[in-house]
């Protein structure tokens, strides 16, 4: 088996979304798992149990209401999105150890960058000290998990003071940058955390990974354009 790590670049929230259900909805016992490394154009997304009364104030920024467990978060520029395309029933884990497997990977890549990060018990994602730097937000249909992780790289927090992020008000929201561990964008970082993102996933027997720039399939999304990723 094969890993397949597709690295597209900045690709709008939808039709990326769309490319996930369309990949999930086709896969059948032996297809190569993949892990999609993007960013997006700025968006909130809204999980199957998220209540809008934690949208506050989305002003200009689009509202997407996925089918990815959790409430409500931001997604922009200078944010790694990973899509944790994986057939689970093959690894023999569940829901849980998935969520702890992805949350370790982060917790253990922050750590080489000299930056002491934990999870909560109750709270699935990533915390410096009281602020979040990675959520989490997954479907499992079957055997096939998708949607994934976002780690705050080095982005304008601003939007999120617009929600409560992932459902909790007042939370503080942080990024690599601004826990000291230097200035970098996500496409820069994702060559370093995904081997550590693979590693804590497979427990450290990963696939050998096959590295792709495209999304899969005839409707997959072309790359934002020049004016989105300003």
């Amino acid at each position: 088996m094969k890993l397949i790590v597709r690295t597209p670049g900045m690709v709008p929230y939808e039709p990326c979304w769309q490319a996930m259900q369309a990949f999930t909805a086709a896969r059948a016992g032996g297809v190569d798992d993949e892990l999609w490394a993007v960013e997006h154009p700025p968006v909130f997304t809204l999980g199957r149990a998220a209540k809008r009364e934690h949208l506050l104030a989305p002003g200009d920024i689009p509202v997407v209401a996925s089918d990815r467990g959790g409430q409500v978060t931001y997604h922009g520029p200078g944010q790694l999105v990973v899509y944790t395309l994986l057939d689970v029933r093959r690894m023999g884990i569940g829901p849980r150890e998935l969520v702890r497997r992805i949350e370790q990977g982060i917790i253990d890549f922050l750590d080489t960058l000299g930056i002491a990060a934990e999870r909560r018990p109750g709270a699935p994602g990533v915390y410096v000290g009281a602020a979040k730097i990675a959520a989490l937000g997954l479907r499992i249909r079957g055997a096939y998990s998708y949607h994934g992780l976002a780690l705050n790289v080095a982005m304008d927090r601003a939007p999120f003071a617009r929600i409560n992020p992932c459902g909790y008000a007042g939370l503080a929201v942080t990024d690599i940058a601004a826990a000291g561990g230097g200035e970098t964008t996500p496409a820069a970082l994702a060559g370093a955390f995904l081997p550590t993102l693979c590693h804590s996933l497979y427990a450290g027997q990963a696939p050998l990974p096959v590295f792709r720039e495209v999304l899969p399939g005839p409707g997959a999304p072309a790359p934002a354009d020049a004016a989105t990723r300003a």
